[in-house]
């Protein structure tokens, strides 16, 4: 019988200790001087990220969003650097005036000038000078920014 409550003590004893340990511990985090946010606590709020993100999106140059843009055959979409476009329709063809390749990052390969782009894969313009040559009507997805010229070099679009 003196077994049995001298663990229901050493339980209930436990019990208090950590009740009263959790007590303190709230406290002083309630209490505590530290400035929500700062570099001392960093988490912020959905409202602060998307204002940091929409102050931030201003300052780059390019379009945050997607915009779909309609090429001629004929017609060459050159991207500036950053700018990404996936071939949604139509039959295109790599296009770099220094012969250097294109990320094509779905497949993880660089695609030579003159090379086919295959349709629904992401392709990012590290540099300037550099896009996709439409041999149909097509048309292309493009985030960022990017110019539109004719088979002769002259500039056509945005």
């Amino acid at each position: 019988m003196q077994k049995k409550w001298t663990y229901v003590a050493a339980t209930a004893l436990l019990g208090t200790a950590v009740f009263i340990g959790s007590s303190l511990t709230s406290h002083t985090q309630a209490d505590s001087a530290v400035q929500p946010g700062s570099s001392d606590d960093p988490v912020v709020t959905k409202s602060y990220v998307d204002q940091a993100v929409k102050s931030a999106g201003g300052s780059g140059g390019g379009s945050v969003g997607v915009t779909n843009v309609s090429v001629s055959a004929g017609q060459v979409l050159i991207g500036n650097s950053g700018t990404e476009f996936i071939v949604r329709t139509g039959t295109t063809k790599a296009y770099s005036k220094d012969g250097s390749g294109i990320p094509d990052l779905t497949d993880g390969k660089d695609l030579a000038d003159g090379v086919s782009v295959p349709k629904n894969h992401l392709l990012l313009f590290p540099r300037d000078g550099r896009g996709i040559a439409s041999v149909t009507n097509s048309i292309v997805m493009v985030r960022g920014t990017y110019t539109i010229m004719d088979k002769n070099g002259n500039v056509v679009g945005p």
